[in-house]
């Protein structure tokens, strides 16, 4: 995953308030719920479309897994055109976005329940044998090994926030299938302790933050406290949440929160936002952010004293949805059936696609619309149809939808990511059906995390 690159400041967002003068809007969005309409023009409905999306993409998981592992590839490209000894890495966080995409696969009758079960228990061999730092897994993994890839020169140890994302999978893992039958009840059980050995307060570091990386080669020299607003919620509920291991709750409100300074209200396009985003992206930041932490954590009337998460989330997905639609950099190819900007494979490298003048690149990231179904459900079935039906030959390959594309730069490959097919295949059933977020939010772990720390959610009523 490249989004640290994000969060260390090493790219920076530019204040346009200019931009939210002139796009002023009175529109009252109000979520829809999923319909059955059908397009005249092409004959496939809304369902049938999604149905589509969801299994080639869960395919990046099933198909597309690394075959020793049985984890989701850091990437896959399908023109064989990979950087050096890199085919095979396999990653965490990613990883745990596709055990999510499996349990899809399961529930779609994409592959039976039996075919699933004996998937997932092969990854969780692999995590049971892998590389662990106080618990924590690595950003990377070698497939056929289970030792430690680098990230970079000191981040060749644990990752929490990787970890995390892996653990919000595998607990949807054990309540999938805790009161199944006896090989199921053994799955559940070994992911359970996976769970519990997570030393989320080693990582405090000694102080009230959690933070990223740990190495035992290199101590705390990474030095990344993180602190809101960004993709990093989910770390903190667990860690608060953690039977074993657990934050008292004045860590999540010094580090998260920053004693109130992560409260920021301003507007965008009449639109507000609640939250100081990291890297001062007055605009808010790369859509993954409404994302990766609300895969299994259901931002439905999810609030504490600072941040209603599921109002943040809709307006951060309107906002980028708005400047796409307005476009500013006058990019071919940008508007309301094509748009979405997230940290991605960009023309040249990896970007953290934003929206504002200087991280607005002319790429439109496919995972970003998809992604946002359930806050922005009209927009992103527009541009899923949008690009299905008209742009299929150019985006459209064995695992849905390319990571990126620019049609300024006539750029289509045919690339993927883990951490963005992730998100999408997960975001569509929780549009379709809730499952991750009743999964997730029916642990009895978690409910008790949210309450220590002063949540509201209609799941812990």
């Amino acid at each position: 995953m490249f989004k640290k690159l994000i969060l260390a400041g090493l790219f920076c967002f530019i204040l346009i308030p200019d931009f939210a003068q002139k796009t002023q809007t009175k529109k009252t969005y109000t979520p829809h719920k999923q319909t059955s309409k059908t397009s005249a023009s092409t004959g496939i409905s809304d369902e049938e479309l999604l149905d589509i999306v969801e299994k080639q993409t869960f395919q990046y998981f099933w198909k597309g897994a690394e075959p020793v592992s049985g984890m989701a590839r850091e990437r896959l490209h399908t023109d064989g055109n990979y950087p050096q000894n890199d085919a095979n890495v396999v990653t965490v966080g990613g990883g745990g976005f596709g055990v999510m995409a499996i349990i899809a696969g399961i529930h779609r009758g994409y592959i039976t329940r039996q075919e699933g079960v004996k998937g997932l228990t092969k990854i969780v061999g692999f995590l049971e044998k892998a590389d662990r730092f106080h618990g924590a897994w690595p950003h990377w993994l070698y497939g056929e090994t289970g030792k430690v890839k680098p990230f970079g020169t000191k981040d060749n140890g644990g990752d929490l926030v990787e970890s995390s994302f892996m653990i919000q999978g595998l607990l949807c893992v054990r309540e999938y299938f805790k009161d199944g039958s006896a090989e199921e009840k053994a799955l559940a059980g070994r992911v359970d302790k996976l769970w519990k050995e997570v030393e989320f307060s080693w990582y405090r570091n000694g102080t009230n933050s959690l933070y990223w990386h740990w190495s035992p080669e290199y101590a705390w020299q990474m030095n990344f406290p993180v602190h809101g607003y960004n993709e990093c919620l989910i770390m903190y509920v667990l860690a608060a949440s953690s039977p074993t291991y657990g934050i008292p709750a004045q860590v999540y409100e010094e580090g998260w929160n920053e004693n109130g300074k992560i409260k920021a209200p301003h507007k965008v396009s009449g639109i507000e936002l609640q939250a100081s985003h990291q890297g001062n992206a007055f605009n808010g930041g790369p859509l993954f952010w409404a994302h990766y932490s609300y895969l299994g954590l259901d931002p439905r009337g999810l609030k504490d004293k600072y941040i209603d998460y599921w109002k943040e989330n809709v307006n951060q997905s309107r906002i980028n949805y708005n400047w796409c639609v307005q476009n500013p950099l006058k990019y071919k190819g940008y508007g309301p059936n094509s748009w979405g900007l997230t940290s991605s494979y960009s023309v040249a490298g990896y970007a953290g696609h934003a929206p504002d003048l200087r991280n607005d690149l002319g790429v439109i990231s496919p995972t970003a619309a998809i992604s946002s179904l359930p806050y922005t459900p009209r927009e992103s079935l527009a541009a899923m149809r949008y690009w299905y039906t008209q742009k299929k030959d150019k985006l459209w390959g064995e695992y849905g939808f390319y990571d990126a594309f620019s049609e300024s730069a006539n750029w289509y490959p045919p690339h993927y990511l883990a951490i963005d097919q992730g998100p999408a295949a997960v975001m569509i059933e929780n549009y379709r059906s809730g499952l991750f977020w009743k999964l997730f939010m029916g642990c009895p772990e978690i409910k008790d995390g949210l309450k220590k720390l002063g949540f509201q959610s209609p799941s812990t009523n």
